[in-house]
């Protein structure tokens, strides 16, 4: 008997979601009949997995259940190999196809300088033209706190310098002794 507090999860052997786990291949494939696709994508018909192997097999390939929720099944004629690495491929290629998206961080002030707010809008439209997300705070001291609307109207005067490049994904909100806004690129 195991003892312990260690748990083992039984998918943690195996390896869920790929290619192989999802497709029933050659002598897998038990269903008393089923229907075919040669390697061409040409329809074969139904018949039994026996008679759809030894085509298989003639051809040297592979036997794979392609769509087994189908009535019958669908199974095509193919390198299994091939399609492996054609798949893996793609999947490759998605992954670098795609783009993070950041949440970069301007931050001001309740007494911050025209000059200085120019400097930041310059720098958060670079992140918003690149795509990223920008989340602007303003850090609310002492007295300060009695005046939040003052750090509000900063931040909408702020807003209305990006209006073309930016949108109001979260409008401002106090959390804390901070005041937030997450602003988004425009899409184009």
């Amino acid at each position: 008997m195991f003892h312990g507090s260690h748990s083992v999860r039984p998918d943690s052997f195996f390896e869920v979601g790929t290619i192989k786990t999802q497709n029933q291949m050659n002598g897998e494939i038990r269903d008393r009949e089923i229907r075919v696709i040669s390697e061409t994508g040409e329809m074969l018909g139904v018949m039994s997995p026996r008679e759809a192997m030894h085509l298989a097999e003639e051809a040297g390939l592979d036997l794979v259940k392609i769509s087994p929720n189908a009535v019958p099944p669908v199974c095509k004629i193919m390198d299994w190999g091939k399609f492996k690495f054609e798949q893996a491929k793609k999947e490759k290629e998605n992954r670098r196809n795609q783009k993070v998206v950041e949440l970069k961080e301007v931050q001001l002030s309740v007494t911050i300088d025209v000059g200085d707010v120019k400097v930041k809008a310059r720098k958060a439209t670079e992140f918003l033209e690149e795509g990223n997300k920008v989340k602007v705070t303003i850090r609310l001291r002492g007295r300060q706190m009695a005046h939040a609307h003052l750090g509000r109207d900063v931040m909408m005067n702020f807003y209305e310098m990006l209006k073309d490049v930016a949108v109001i994904e979260k409008p401002v909100n106090q959390e804390g002794r901070n005041l937030i806004m997450i602003l988004g690129p425009v899409k184009k």
